[in-house]
């Protein structure tokens, strides 16, 4: 104990005081099963046995055994897993490694017999972390951050929104993974396959630009962030402050709820239907770009019934 507490202290000593390497940098994946803690106890160990062996199959399939049997800091989550690799391979685990993985789960759950099917969130990261070879390994900020990213608003929206029979991966990668491999032209995806998120974790100080990838979508995709909006905002009033100014200063806000309001001059006469419109009261803007569908689905005759 006391040899472990003297290079805690050594350490501490000469934070910012002195340089250090850095430990090599590595690829990290984590993943975790929905639901996991909504599951009947008696089933929680055999998915947590399950998901790696899953993982395990998935790289076997798309030919990256190799990264499996080299892996790095292994660990498991209970309800997911996590390990390190190569960061050269961080184009193959992007793909063809998720869109195998989605294969993998849709046999597993057809095969499992009407029980409730196995999704995975999955995150990506690249950053330096070291390996000393026991259960302390892979310990670092790279590994932390995987792992906020795992537990963030947009990824779990997405498994929460879209159909439990179609789609079994929604993945996350880090703003690093993204740009070295997708937006660098390394792996097998266009970037238009990869949407841009704001990713927060309730009840952590944690906001980090990250991108989503789904490899079989059965639902909306929100491909604009708040945060990105507000930034686009507040560069048109970096570059035109006088016309925002004035912007500001001369607006105007009207409100006739059931009535009429005229800004201008009337000919003939007015009149006001009191109305109610059935629907959603909105302020602002209801949703940003979306992918896929949005609005009511109708079957049948859409007017059955009214008079």
């Amino acid at each position: 104990m006391r040899e472990h507490s003297s290079e805690l202290s050594q350490r501490s000593a000469g934070l910012y005081a002195q340089s250090h390497p850095l430990p090599p940098y590595r690829g990290i994946l984590a993943v975790d099963a929905k639901g996991f803690t909504g599951r009947p106890a008696i089933e929680h160990e055999a998915v947590s046995r399950a998901v790696p062996e899953l993982l395990k199959a998935a790289l076997a399939r798309a030919g990256l055994q190799k990264l499996w049997n080299d892996r790095k800091f292994p660990a498991s989550t209970g309800d997911g897993y996590v390990f390190g690799f190569d960061p050269s391979l961080t184009p193959f685990v992007i793909h063809p490694l998720l869109l195998t993985l989605q294969d993998v789960l849709t046999d597993f759950n057809v095969l499992s017999h009407g029980a409730v099917p196995i999704r995975l969130r999955v995150s990506l990261h690249i950053g330096p972390l070291p390996d000393t070879g026991d259960e302390f390994g892979g310990n670092g900020t790279a590994r932390n951050d995987t792992h906020r990213l795992l537990d963030s608003r947009p990824v779990k929206a997405v498994l929460a929104s879209h159909k439990e029979n179609i789609t079994h991966v929604a993945a996350i990668l880090s703003e690093r993974c993204y740009e070295d491999a997708v937006a660098g032209g390394y792996t097998g995806r266009h970037p238009d396959h990869f949407v841009e998120v704001a990713a927060t974790v309730d009840g952590k100080p944690f906001s980090q630009r990250a991108w989503i990838y789904v490899p079989q979508p059965s639902g909306p995709l929100l491909e604009e962030t708040s945060t990105g909006c507000a930034a686009e905002a507040t560069q048109q009033e970096d570059a035109y402050p006088l016309e925002s100014a004035r912007a500001q200063n001369s607006r105007v806000e009207n409100s006739a709820p059931n009535g009429n309001i005229n800004t201008g001059t009337v000919h003939g006469g007015q009149s006001v239907g009191n109305y109610r419109v059935a629907g959603d009261h909105v302020e602002g803007s209801k949703a940003g770009r979306i992918r896929g569908l949005q609005g009511d689905q109708v079957r049948g005759n859409k007017y059955q019934g009214r008079s």
